[in-house]
């Protein structure tokens, strides 16, 4: 690996090769003559050797990087057994859906359940038998993950309105792959009329443009005995944008049948098929700024209106997260405009609601400024209904007198504790009553006279 050292004496020796010509006079240049020819020739076979050490060490460090995450054949034979005990089942669109689970991840050391209806939603509970007007998409913090059927946040909600609420929520999923899995919901029985997409921090904006979620999500596994039943996150449909137009760039996934997944066992494979993907060298240069292709990335830098800084390792790798982040921004704010479109044209009404995890909570509270503000000012800037939940969460927080890291105990355990899923149902509270119409029973204006509740079938 080239040094930081080794890097400055390159820049210098080119540096002093272009001011020792640039400098000297005709009559000097012309006596150096052949000499100077020569000279200029070694350096820059010296400079392209250093280009080419450089590109090798690029595509090292990528192999390495791939190599690491690459599937273990009994990962996979396990996903695909549908007698064996795990978390997730293929869907050749969406990569992977959810089977029922008890699971040991609730509050004091509880075992949650979770379980699915034959139609593809999170069991519903209260008033399960009334028609159905409200439709739900997003990742685990929409699915209710570490909680279970009755205590997610649609169900507190639906238990105060009187009307029930679906939860199509999947744990993992990245704002387009929600937006997907909306179109194939809203475009069959289960429709509705209206629709809330929950965005969850940053992590639902960079799950969007990941091709293979499962090299990211194997970092949180690793040396942990539940990698093998909670193996998800295979490759998906994803968005990436065309940087010259500003365009979304919609792909398919290229994993689409329970055969191809072998494949991801295989490192050569994997190698060869990931090795040129944008966001695989993203991450690697985030990790390690000595293999970034400087060049690319400053191209990447100017086109998203990140101010670039590549002269050390250390920078470089503060520059690719920056473009990782601003690139997953913008193609998040293209995803909205796609859900926008689909409901206008649909004549339904879509409300985003923004949620957060525990640290960017903490860091709201101790006053930093937020990472997704971009978003926030175009969802204004659009006029498309939201609700921002970690707003709600520095309001609620300046009620007590805790510090930000107990203030997130009360409601988290890694997502929403019982606790945090009720709080953001009356967090989203209004603003679903406002926009429904007829306004739910628990709102209904007129008579004062108990309305009837249709019996259950």
């Amino acid at each position: 690996m080239t040094t930081k050292s080794e890097l400055w004496a390159w820049k210098q020796l080119s540096r002093r090769n272009f001011l020792r010509l640039s400098s000297a006079s005709p009559l000097a240049l012309s006596a150096a003559g052949t000499a100077s020819a020569r000279e200029d020739f070694v350096v820059t076979s010296a400079v392209t050797t250093f280009q080419n050490t450089q590109a090798a060490n690029r595509q090292a460090a990528i192999r390495e990087f791939l190599n690491r995450r690459t599937c273990l054949r009994q990962e996979v034979e396990t996903f695909l057994n549908p007698t064996q005990p795990n978390w997730a089942r293929f869907d050749p669109e969406l990569g992977y859906t959810l089977r029922d689970n008890i699971l040991k991840d609730g509050i004091d050391g509880s075992r949650t359940i979770t379980s699915y209806q034959k139609t593809g939603q999170r069991t519903m509970i209260n008033y399960a038998h009334l028609p159905c007007r409200i439709n739900t998409y997003g990742n685990s913090f929409t699915q209710g993950l570490q909680a279970s059927d009755g205590e997610t946040w649609q169900e507190y909600l639906a238990a105060h309105l009187g009307e029930p609420i679906r939860n199509f929520g999947i744990g993992g999923y990245g704002t387009y792959q929600a937006y997907r899995r909306m179109l194939r919901e809203e475009s069959g029985p289960l429709n509705a009329e209206y629709i809330l997409l929950n965005i969850w921090d940053i992590d639902d904006y960079l799950r969007s443009i990941n091709a293979w979620q499962w090299l990211r999500r194997a970092e949180y596994l690793w040396g942990r005995p539940e990698r093998l039943y909670m193996f998800a996150g295979n490759p998906w449909v994803h968005i990436r944008l065309d940087l010259e137009t500003g365009e979304a760039i919609e792909r398919e996934n290229a994993f689409s049948t329970p055969e191809s997944l072998w494949k991801l066992a295989d490192p050569e494979f994997v190698y060869e098929h990931f090795k040129d993907d944008l966001v695989v060298k993203l991450r690697v240069a985030e990790q390690n700024g000595a293999a970034a292709d400087r060049e690319e990335l400053e191209a990447l830098a100017r086109a998203l209106n990140v101010q670039a800084d590549v002269n050390s390792p250390e920078a470089t790798s503060a520059t690719a997260h920056a473009v990782h982040i601003a690139y997953a921004l913008r193609a998040g704010m293209k995803v909205i405009e796609k859900a926008q479109a689909f409901a206008s044209s649909h004549h339904k009404k879509l409300m985003i609601l923004l949620s957060c995890g525990e640290g960017s909570v903490i860091r709201a509270c101790e006053g930093r400024p937020r990472v997704d503000q971009s978003v926030v000012d175009f969802l204004k800037e659009k006029k498309i209904p939201f609700v921002d939940g970690l707003s709600k969460h520095v309001e609620d927080f300046r009620s007590f007198e805790l510090s930000p890291q107990a203030y997130v105990k009360r409601y988290y355990i890694g997502h929403y504790k019982p606790q945090g899923n009720h709080f953001f149902a009356f967090v989203i509270k209004d603003a679903v009553v406002d926009c429904l119409n007829p306004k739910p029973v628990a709102y209904r204006a007129g008579s004062e006279t108990i309305p009837t509740i249709p019996a259950v079938v």
